[in-house]
């Protein structure tokens, strides 16, 4: 090659990269939100649910410019969800937590165990203490155990799902007044949720409806039982009226598939019953019988909350991917509301101004509890029904029923007191 055509080469190489380079320095840096959950194994649909509740939240923030920031903190900043497979194992969830935060992540969102979620606070807090720089925020949508804002309650952690004993006092709000129940049988996981929910509706119960007899009560391990049909022999043989079960993913679907085969024909008062396959394995035998508690419910009344849960299904058409999280969205919503109100990424700015935090969504609100970040929001209770019955419009994951609302307790109802003795940097 002439000697004298290599410099003009090179400058037309130089040329033509620059404005690829410009344009990648244009691009703000996203603000990562490491998802550390189960996306394999048991509950590996569970976990599915939350990524593409969590995509939607993010969409929707990102399609009105990002999270803003002052200039000098880079502007417009989109969100950003990574994942991480914590294979539903504790020693897995801390190693992925590792990973995420070498990889940049500030901003930490965990649910689906409350074992899980214990050990992550737990490691938070010594990471924060260890390393002020590279502090990290806790976004908690789904672990309920009570004790995570209550004894092991946190600067770091936030909670956005109401806890166990608060979604037990709605479900009693109902069962108080279902005098055809005499008996109940109690069952649920055996890890500290299952432990939670078991224990508090034996209080409620005994506070409530002390008529009520407990003909059974007992745990189950978690994710390992394949056949219910045990249990539903002797929920059935022992005569109760009703099931009170915080059991969620494939322990509830199972549970309910099993208590269809084996006949039994009273009611279930669940934490969870209102997806992830539930309603399709009872079929017509949970028609006016299964009972559940959430913060929101696809046939909420109302033209927001319909438009709502439209759009979400318009985003995610497959029957199959029909679980969408309210609490999931108003979490987003209050991360992007303290950021810009902090005006900086610096978690302990962050968390300042995420403990004041007040969203509102398609007609549901919520607010931040500063005393122990726990999220106080209004609770509704659904009743499976067929769909295109009154007050259901809606079906789930295409399976021809739905939950009409039968109760709803707003936010001040729904709140109950907190031990919180926390600790602030």
């Amino acid at each position: 090659m002439n000697i004298f055509r290599r410099p003009l080469l090179k400058s037309l190489l130089l040329a033509l990269s620059l404005p690829a380079a410009l344009l990648a320095q244009a691009q703000p840096a996203p603000i990562k939100i490491a998802m550390i959950e189960g996306l394999s194994g048991p509950f590996a649909n569970t976990g599915e649910a939350v990524y593409r509740n969590l995509v939607w939240a993010t969409e929707r923030v990102n399609a009105r410019g990002g999270v803003k920031l002052p200039a000098a903190a880079g502007g417009g900043r989109p969100l950003q969800i990574e994942r991480y497979d914590s294979k539903g194992q504790n020693e897995e969830a801390l190693a992925v937590l590792r990973a995420a935060i070498d990889d940049g992540a500030r901003f930490v969102a965990q649910g689906n165990s409350s074992a899980t979620a214990a050990v992550l606070i737990d490691a938070i807090n010594k990471h924060n203490e260890r390393e002020p720089g590279k502090r990290v925020i806790f976004l908690n949508y789904a672990a309920v155990d009570p004790i995570l804002t209550t004894e092991k309650c946190s600067f770091w952690h936030f909670r956005f799902d109401a806890h166990a004993d608060m979604r037990m006092a709605a479900l009693m709000e109902v069962l108080k007044d279902d005098k055809a129940v005499k008996s109940a049988y109690l069952i649920g996981q055996d890890y500290s949720f299952g432990q939670a929910v078991a224990r508090e509706a034996r209080r409620q119960l005994g506070q409530q409806r002390p008529d009520v007899q407990i003909v059974g009560d007992e745990l189950h391990p978690m994710g390992r039982v394949k056949d219910f049909m045990p249990y539903a022999a002797k929920i059935k043989a022992s005569g109760a009226q009703a099931v009170i079960t915080g059991n969620w993913g494939n322990d509830l679907t199972l549970l309910v598939k099993a208590a269809r085969e084996a006949g039994y024909e009273g009611k279930f008062y669940t934490f969870y019953g209102n997806a992830l396959g539930a309603p399709a394995a009872l079929g017509e035998a949970g028609i006016g019988r299964v009972i559940a508690v959430a913060d929101w419910l696809p046939n909420a009344p109302g033209k927001d909350s319909e438009a709502f849960y439209q759009s979400f299904r318009q985003r995610f058409p497959k029957p199959a991917d029909d679980y969408v999280h309210m609490r999931m969205q108003l979490m987003v919503e209050s991360l992007a509301q303290a950021i810009e109100k902090a005006g900086s990424l610096q978690a302990v700015d962050v968390a300042g101004q995420l403990e004041k935090a007040a969203v509102s969504l398609n007609g549901q609100r919520g607010a931040m509890r500063a005393l122990d970040h726990q999220f106080q929001q209004q609770l509704m209770v659904g009743l499976m029904e067929r769909q295109g019955a009154a007050g259901v419009k809606f079906d789930v994951e295409g399976s021809g029923y739905g939950f009409r609302v039968i109760k709803v307790l707003p936010a001040a109802r729904a709140e109950l007191p907190s031990s919180c003795k926390m600790q602030r940097p």
